[in-house]
């Protein structure tokens, strides 16, 4: 049976409100008692129950946080830098992954409106945003991690993705290539489309070059070399001279399906660039050029935000901050030139 207050209390010869003040205000409790109450709690081995206490007090010290995918490396470096800055606060961080599911998601946002976070991070699966309207009317502070907030109630932090989208159809064209995929899905999702914004407006710079989509259920490497597999069954004539892969793990899945029989030679006949720069992309067979993102800054910031929010006297007046980082081309071997 687990050890009670009321059993610390009577070891110590001292009442419960006491052996409460020990625990929660020592400074009004004499230096005997405290030392006799902790002798106590030491020999019994009491273990407060700090969710019941936190719980009456209505929240935790926990945040909740909400990624897409867990499985990729970049949300794994964003929830580092979360998890960081929350211990730093002295709170503990809570990792869901959606899986790009909204029924998964929602089921994390109910647990963590259960247990009462003190916030709640998220990478959306979609663009409905109800369910987090509900969170924050209801007091729990809510950030947009990754996906840029179109509205005031919510704050964010996200990495310009139109932009990296550009930069990297442009890095494309910049080395000859005119056709080029982008292999990118679902297109739910915020991420995708802005990426495949980006692209799209450096195409229409160049008289000629031509953008085709090549459609993917998820971010992932299997997706990835479904997708390569289909390109690298075309005719040579009818192959892109390069892909923007929507993400370092579908362009990884394309490197593999391109390349697994030999006669596809990256980049010399197809270029190949990703993005978010993961640790495995420039550990490639053929290290592959990306699109880096401050993923651990991401991560910080978001918990930061959360934290101002929650010190704000008025709902909207920390959670309307949007922070915007700027994307980075990074350029490896598998952009090489198509002269060379």
């Amino acid at each position: 049976m687990a050890v009670s207050v009321r059993d610390v209390a009577a070891a110590a010869s001292v009442s419960v409100g006491t052996v409460s003040n020990v625990l929660n205000r020592p400074d009004k409790v004499a230096s005997e008692t405290v030392a006799r109450v902790h002798a106590a709690i030491a020999e019994l081995g009491f273990v407060r129950n700090d969710a019941a206490r936190q719980l009456r007090a209505g929240k935790s010290r926990s945040i909740g946080m909400v990624v897409l995918d867990v499985g990729n490396p970049f949300f794994t470096d964003v929830a580092r830098g979360a998890e960081d800055r929350a211990a730093e606060a002295g709170l503990a961080l809570l990792l869901g992954n959606s899986d790009e599911k909204a029924e998964r998601e929602a089921t994390y946002l109910d647990l963590f409106e259960e247990q009462r976070v003190a916030g709640v991070l998220i990478t959306p699966v979609g663009e409905d945003l109800t369910r987090l309207d509900r969170l924050r009317r209801n007091g729990t502070p809510t950030v947009l991690v990754d996906h840029q907030a179109d509205r005031d109630g919510f704050a964010s932090v996200a990495v310009d993705d139109v932009a990296g989208g550009y930069l990297a159809v442009r890095h494309l064209l910049d080395t000859g290539r005119r056709h080029i995929a982008f292999v990118g899905g679902p297109h739910t999702l915020r991420q995708v489309v802005d990426r495949l914004a980006g692209a799209r407006r450096a195409i229409a710079e160049v008289p000629g070059a031509l953008l085709e989509l090549v459609g993917t259920d998820a971010l992932t490497v299997l997706q990835g070399r479904s997708a390569g597999a289909t390109l690298r069954e075309r005719d040579v004539t009818r192959r892109p001279e390069a892909v923007f892969a929507a993400n370092d793990l579908l362009a990884m899945g394309v490197l593999q399906a391109l390349t697994m029989v030999g006669d596809i030679r990256v980049p010399h006949d197809i270029a190949l660039i990703g993005y978010d720069d993961i640790a495995f992309a420039q550990a490639a067979v053929v290290p592959l050029s990306s699109i880096r993102q401050p993923a651990a800054l991401i991560g910080y910031t978001a918990v930061d935000l959360m934290l101002q929010a929650s010190d704000s006297e008025t709902d909207a007046a920390g959670e309307s901050q949007k922070v915007l980082f700027q994307p980075e081309l990074v350029v490896r071997e598998s952009t090489s030139p198509a002269s060379t």
